[in-house]
């Protein structure tokens, strides 16, 4: 398996990709407060340096979105198809689903928690409308209804008015290509022989997404500078001091579930903490620059194989964790900011609003499914217990900020709970001498 950064010349730790992404972040940064101290042009508008940190971050996220519809589909159905030659196939999907749950519960435990500790609120002279309002809102009819596909690519279309002129724009539901691709795979085993080809065809046109989703990652580096660098040059840390309390609330939560919870539910399944996070860490890191569960899952599903679970159990349960399990995104954020939102209308959470907020992030998870960020997520947790949509338009003024960290924890639980499956079942050995992932092999 050939690494993505080849020996050459370079030293050891200039070929390492964790230590090139490192690089990138310090330098994104660097450029991002130039930007800022540079300040607009002539005309009012950006600078030179913020439009060349934009298109860098955006050409970035567009290649990886390209590449989201065929390898959700293909990997689902051809993960179905292989799951046959595992046994307890059933049971596997089972503890999966269940261990998505249990992860999720903790998590949103703790935000709980934490907004009730901390009750986040804006600083003093903070304004509620210094973002604009949400795009898009999440509600438990449209969540349920967007479960089923409105044609057969998982197509949907949204129109926006802005200064009089109607804009479409055409995207993927990521969670109706998973429910389409569920189908479609069941229904190929069922089939059988007549489906063979079309299972065969399905494996080859992954491998090929898989090939170009690899070459799209060897960008990462080049991706951290924009996305990084765009992110402080728009907000610095003005607008983080005065959501300080509630950007530091996330974070406290998020580092309690990764650093915290995972080790223990890791230790007591008797599997290395040091080991699983040695082997991890790259992904984790790479859905931290990068804020995409979807666009990690290549990464995602080597490192799980690199931890001993069997290739056929990885190709499955990575995809489907990639698109519905999201404890930073779906669990601590969202009962954090309900907290944050309520505190800033005068509205007092009680137990029973507790409740509610653990029902919506372990069940509703789904809903963030395909989506940068978790605002869909967030509103429809609002919108269950009553509360103003308005107050989202404060939180997206630093949402790419958090959305880093939120997509870190997201990808770790993804690696979690296949782990602990594995190990409870017998299933789970030890891959190529235990060896840490120091630079990301390319599947082979």
């Amino acid at each position: 398996m050939p690494d993505i950064v080849r020996p050459g010349r370079l030293p050891p730790i200039l070929q390492s990709f964790g230590f090139q992404i490192l690089a990138a972040m310090v330098l994104a940064i660097g450029l991002g407060l130039i930007s800022r101290a540079i300040g607009p042009d002539a005309t009012g508008g950006p600078n030179a340096l913020a439009v060349a940190l934009e298109t860098l971050g955006a050409i970035f996220v567009q290649l990886l979105k390209t590449l989201v519809p065929p390898l959700v589909f293909t990997a689902i159905v051809a993960s179905i198809a292989n799951l046959g030659e595992l046994r307890n196939a059933a049971r596997l999907v089972w503890q999966s689903l269940l261990w998505f749950a249990i992860t999720a519960l903790i998590a949103v435990a703790i935000g709980i928690l934490l907004g009730i500790a901390f009750q986040p609120a804006p600083a003093a002279g903070t304004t509620l409308f210094s973002a604009a309002p949400p795009a898009a809102s999440g509600g438990w009819l449209d969540f349920l209804k967007g479960v089923v596909p409105a044609n057969i690519l998982g197509l949907t279309t949204a129109t926006r008015l802005a200064d009089g002129t109607a804009t479409t724009t055409l995207s993927f539901n990521t969670l109706q290509i998973v429910v389409l691709a569920i189908v479609t795979g069941i229904a190929a085993v069922r089939t059988g022989e007549p489906a063979l080809p079309f299972l065969a065809f399905m494996r080859s046109l992954l491998a090929l997404v898989r090939t170009l989703l690899w070459w799209v990652i060897r960008l990462t580096p080049i991706g951290t500078i924009g996305l990084l660098g765009n992110a402080i040059a728009r907000y610095g840390w003005d607008t983080l001091s005065q959501l300080g309390s509630f950007a530091g609330a996330v974070y406290l939560g998020l580092a309690l579930v990764l650093f915290g919870v995972y080790p223990l539910l890791l230790a007591a399944n008797g599997i290395s903490p040091a080991r699983f996070f040695r082997h991890a860490w790259p992904a984790i890191q790479l859905g931290f620059v990068s804020r995409s569960s979807i666009g990690t899952l290549p990464v995602t599903e080597t490192v799980i194989e690199r931890l001993g679970v069997p290739g056929s159990y990885a190709a499955f349960v990575a995809p489907l964790g990639a698109t519905t399990k999201m404890d930073g995104c779906a669990a601590i954020y969202p009962a954090i900011a309900a907290f944050f939102v309520a505190a800033l209308y005068g509205v007092d959470l009680g137990p029973a609003d507790w409740l509610l907020i653990a029902f919506v992030s372990v069940i509703g998870s789904a809903a963030t499914a395909g989506l940068t960020g978790a605002i869909v997520m967030l509103t429809l947790t609002l919108s269950t217990l009553g509360l103003p949509l308005d107050g989202v338009a404060l939180l997206l003024a630093i949402d790419p900020i958090l959305d880093m960290g939120r997509t870190a924890v997201n990808v770790a639980g993804q690696a979690l709970v296949p782990v602990i499956v594995a190990k409870r079942e017998g299933i789970l050995a030890p891959r190529d001498g235990d060896a840490p992932l120091s630079a990301m092999a390319r599947p082979g």
